[in-house]
C-alpha cells in the first residue's frame, strides 16, 4: 500500500511540474523581453501587458524590427560635401582681364583716331595701332606685376608678424599659413592676364579699321567697332563686381567716346597750329 501511495505522490508531483513549466517559460520570456525592450525600445510596455498566447512571437518580431533599424540607418550613403569656389582667387585675374581689355580697346582706338586726324594714310594708322598694342601690353603687365607683388609682400609680412606674435601656448600650423598664402594674389597670373587682355582688346579696332583704304570709312569703322565692344566690357566688369549692368555699360561707352573725341581734337588742333595737316583736301 505504501508503494502505491508513493507512486501516486510521485505522479502528482510530476503532473504539477509539467503544468507549471509552460507558465514558467512564459514568465521567463516576459522577463527577458522586458529587459530587451527596456534597452532598445522604451514603449514596448503595451506588448508586455498583452495576454495573447502569441506574445513570445510578437516580442521576437518587435525586437527583430528594432534591431534592423539602426543597421539600415548606419548604412545610408553620406552625400559628399559640395565643392566650394574660391571667388577671391578667381577674381584676381578676372578683374585684371576685364580692365586690361577695356584699356586696350580705348587706348588703341583713341591712338588710331588721333593719328588719323593728322595723317590720312592707312599705314600710319596701322603702325600707330600696332605700336600702341605692344607698348600698352608691356606697360600693363609690368604695372600689374609691380602693384600686385607689392600687395603680396605686405600681406605675407603681416602673416609672419601675426605668427610671431602668438603666445607659446598657441602654435600656428604650417598648413594653415600655406592656405592663407595660397589665397593671396598671384603677381605673375595678374600680369599675364592683364597683358593678354590688353592685346585682345587692342586687336578689335586694329583689325576693324586698320586695313581700310578710305580715310573716312577707316575712322568710322574704328569708332563703330569700339562702340560695340565697350558696352560688353562694361557689362562684364559689372557682373564681376555685382554692380548695375546697364549703368556700367553706358558709363564705359561714354568714357570711350570721350577718350577718342578728345584725342582726335587735340591732335587735329596740333596739326593745324604747326601746319602738319596731311589729310586729303577737296
Amino acid at each position: 500500500m505504501d508503494k502505491h501511495l508513493n507512486a501516486d505522490v510521485v505522479a502528482h508531483v510530476a503532473a504539477k511540474v509539467e503544468r507549471d513549466k509552460p507558465r514558467a517559460n512564459v514568465e521567463k520570456d516576459k522577463t527577458q523581453g522586458a529587459d530587451v525592450a527596456s534597452i532598445r525600445r522604451p514603449k514596448v510596455d503595451q506588448v508586455h501587458a498583452s495576454s495573447s498566447p502569441d506574445y513570445p512571437k510578437q516580442l521576437d518580431d518587435s525586437v527583430h524590427v528594432i534591431s534592423i533599424q539602426p543597421e539600415q540607418q548606419s548604412h545610408e550613403p553620406v552625400p559628399p560635401p559640395e565643392p566650394t569656389v574660391d571667388y577671391l582667387a578667381r577674381a584676381q585675374w578676372l578683374r585684371a582681364a576685364v580692365l586690361g581689355a577695356n584699356d586696350g580697346l580705348v587706348s588703341v582706338a583713341s591712338l588710331m583716331v588721333g593719328v588719323g586726324a593728322v595723317n590720312s594714310t592707312a599705314k600710319a594708322m596701322l603702325v600707330s595701332g600696332l605700336a600702341g598694342l605692344v607698348a600698352g601690353a608691356c606697360s600693363m603687365a609690368i604695372g600689374e606685376f609691380v602693384s600686385v607683388y607689392a600687395q603680396y609682400d605686405i600681406e605675407v609680412a603681416e602673416l609672419e608678424r601675426l605668427g610671431r606674435g602668438l603666445g607659446k601656448g598657441i602654435v600656428a600650423k604650417e598648413e594653415d599659413v600655406n592656405k592663407k598664402t595660397s589665397r593671396l594674389p598671384n603677381p605673375w597670373l595678374a600680369a599675364g592676364a592683364s597683358a593678354l587682355a590688353f592685346s585682345m582688346g587692342a586687336l578689335l579696332p586694329l583689325l576693324g579699321g586698320g586695313f581700310i583704304k578710305a580715310w573716312g570709312v577707316r575712322v568710322a569703322a574704328v569708332c563703330a567697332v569700339s562702340s560695340l565692344a565697350l558696352p560688353g566690357f562694361g557689362a562684364a566688369g559689372a557682373v564681376l563686381g555685382g554692380a548695375n549692368v546697364r549703368r556700367s555699360a553706358v558709363r564705359v561707352l561714354i568714357g570711350g567716346w570721350l577718350a577718342m573725341l578728345l584725342t582726335y581734337a587735340v591732335l587735329r588742333l596740333f596739326a593745324l597750329v604747326f601746319d602738319m595737316n596731311l589729310l586729303p583736301t577737296g
